[in-house]
């Protein structure tokens, strides 16, 4: 077996992803359209791919053990790029003859009034972004009860962590309150809200990788119980900053408003529903399968507010 894994997206999943591979002692791969990485690891290979091109991702991936699909489009721009990406990764993985290990999230399931979310869950989504995300995942799992490809895929909530920027827990948060100004959150901030640590998510898809009971399946990854509230995780993050605690929900209103000017703030508006009730993941599949633990919230706080203080909000704009 080759301990080649290739990696298409060099995002913050991507890079989690990355970093747990080399731990293992893996060769690694990485490709995104320009084959450039800041901070890119000794003996990564960076290479330059159009994974909108089956030939392409085929040659990527050849000789791969693994490849992992780790990338996606701008928000708004989902419906005309997403389906189109995955479908040529899915392809290219399959003419390569590797497994393929997807990153998803939640969006699939829709809202289930507060209910814990589980694998078994019908994909009841009427978000627009929750059927593209459901109708991406039947297509690759009908992949894999083919023969085509072999494929295990996971899926994380809402993330945080080193070089997470646009998410929810993310630059509009945190800066802010390295800053000692108030952190801006979404939605109520007294609903229990999963969060998946960003390293969590990266290490837990390349156990998927490894496993083999892992393929056909989507698994939860790992993320720290019990769920506790926006508010309480945002106020450790200022405990960890050493300053207190100041914050604020933005409401779908709001949002809709920020829309008007801001396309990712436009998309975000039919998924506000994970915000304004209780959003709680069941990871204890994984976590009985493969016998991972996640991070505990307070190292994770700790390793994200260590990462945002070296990498001050200037270096982003």
């Amino acid at each position: 077996m080759t301990d080649l894994h290739v990696i298409f997206g060099s995002g913050p999943l991507g890079r989690s992803v990355m970093n747990h591979a080399l731990e293992k002692g893996y060769q690694v791969r990485m490709v995104n359209r320009s084959g450039n990485m800041k901070d890119a690891p000794q003996g990564v290979e960076l290479v330059s791919g159009n994974c909108l091109d089956i030939e392409s991702v085929c040659h990527l991936a050849e000789g791969a053990a693994v490849a992992y699909q780790c990338a996606q489009p701008e928000y708004h721009e989902w419906p005309e790029k997403f389906p189109p990406l995955q479908a040529s990764i899915l392809e290219g993985v399959a003419a390569s003859g590797a497994k393929l290990v997807i990153g998803e999230n939640l969006y699939m399931y829709g809202d289930t009034d507060g209910k814990p979310l589980m694998e078994d869950l019908p994909y009841s989504a009427q978000t627009r972004k929750g059927k593209i995300r459901a109708e991406m995942t039947r297509a690759a799992l009908e992949a894999h009860r083919s023969g085509k490809v072999r494929v295990a895929i996971g899926r994380g909530s809402d993330f945080f962590g080193p070089y997470v920027l646009d998410s929810a827990l993310g630059n509009r948060a945190i800066y802010p309150a390295l800053a000692g100004k108030s952190a801006s959150l979404g939605g109520k901030l007294d609903h229990a809200h999963t969060y998946t640590y960003i390293e969590d998510f990266g290490r837990a898809l390349v156990i998927l990788g490894e496993r083999e009971e892992a393929l056909g399946q989507a698994w939860h990854v790992p993320n720290d119980q019990p769920t506790i509230t926006q508010r309480q995780l945002m106020t450790m993050f200022f405990e960890e900053i050493g300053l207190p605690p100041k914050m604020s929900g933005v409401s779908k209103t709001m949002m809709q408003i920020a829309g008007l000017f801001i396309p990712g703030a436009r998309e975000t508006v039919e998924m506000m529903y994970e915000f304004e009730r209780p959003f709680v993941v069941d990871s204890s599949k994984f976590e009985r399968t493969f016998g991972m633990r996640p991070n505990p919230l307070r190292n994770a706080v700790k390793k994200t507010v260590e990462w945002y203080r070296a990498n001050p909000q200037s270096n982003h704009k």
